[in-house]
């Protein structure tokens, strides 16, 4: 459905605005009220607020607009245009959201801001949008020293963290640490489907042909490769088949029961195009 809307104009407008604002509930919402900076401008935000009081919305603005600068001189139009409008709609939502407590339990409070965030920031990615701040300064320093923008946006996150020491105890820098692992799975799980298979590589011995119509009975689609035993150098043949989640665990005990010497490869599928499995 994401896919679908992208394509179109306003359905990228669209997808824009639910990134920007799942962003937004999960600041204002979870993470300000327990005042935890899990990194970014609306970390630094954050911990302004709680120091000296100034509005988040106008720190994000003024974050963003010394990144929009940065990205003008340092960058080219195209990544210019990527940051520009999230830049300027980020905080215009940060202003116009209200801002409370949802849960009292830090923990829990820390786990949803983490798990909106990282939906927020992935529906962004697939429309090749960004809400500004500091990812800019990674895409600076992978233009002029070549160094991955994953490592430097993660220390960027990461210092921004610490801060969360001197301005709100350790246990809030505790709580934003774990928040930020709880966004990266969660954006690692919606970026490439939540729909994971598994792809099966088997190798028996001596039961391969019972193996084989053991799976041809429960309508399992598979390949046979011929392939070179390395040591042996005797020819033998390779099942190879995906499963999903669900049948993964009770297939494997079902091989197994056949012959317990086989040999298994299991590797994570991301995604399966046609054809029938």
């Amino acid at each position: 459905m994401i896919t679908r809307l992208g394509k179109r104009f306003w359905g990228q407008a669209l997808l824009l605005l639910a990134g920007l604002e799942l962003i937004t509930i999960s600041i204002n919402f979870f993470y300000a009220p327990i005042n935890v900076a899990a990194g970014g401008a609306t970390g630094i935000a954050i911990i302004i607020d709680e120091v000296w009081g100034v509005n988040r919305a106008f720190t994000v603005l003024l974050i963003n607009i010394l990144m929009i600068i940065l990205a003008y001189f340092f960058l080219n139009k195209q990544i210019l245009q990527k940051i520009l409008a999230g830049s300027f709609i980020l905080p215009l939502l940060l202003y116009l959201n209200p801002s409370f407590k949802v849960v009292n339990d830090s923990l829990l409070a820390a786990i949803a801001g983490g798990t909106i965030f990282a939906a927020g920031i992935a529906i962004l990615y697939r429309i090749n949008a960004s809400s500004g701040g500091t990812t800019v300064p990674p895409m600076i320093i992978k233009k002029y020293f070549h160094v991955n923008p994953a490592i430097s946006l993660l220390l960027i996150d990461l210092g921004v963290t610490l801060f969360n020491i001197p301005v709100a105890g350790f246990n809030s820098f505790v709580l934003a640490s774990f928040s930020l692992i709880i966004t990266s799975l969660v954006m690692r799980y919606i970026e490439t489907g939540l729909d994971h298979k598994y792809q099966l590589q088997i190798v028996s011995e001596t039961k391969l042909p019972e193996i084989k119509q053991m799976l041809l009975s429960q309508q399992q689609s598979l390949t046979i490769y011929h392939a070179e035993g390395g040591y042996s150098g005797k020819n033998k043949d390779i099942l190879l088949l995906v499963t999903d989640n669900q049948n993964y665990g009770p297939l494997i005990k079902q091989i197994h029961q056949i012959d317990p010497s086989v040999f298994i490869i299991t590797s994570n599928v991301v995604k399966v195009h046609g054809g029938r499995w």
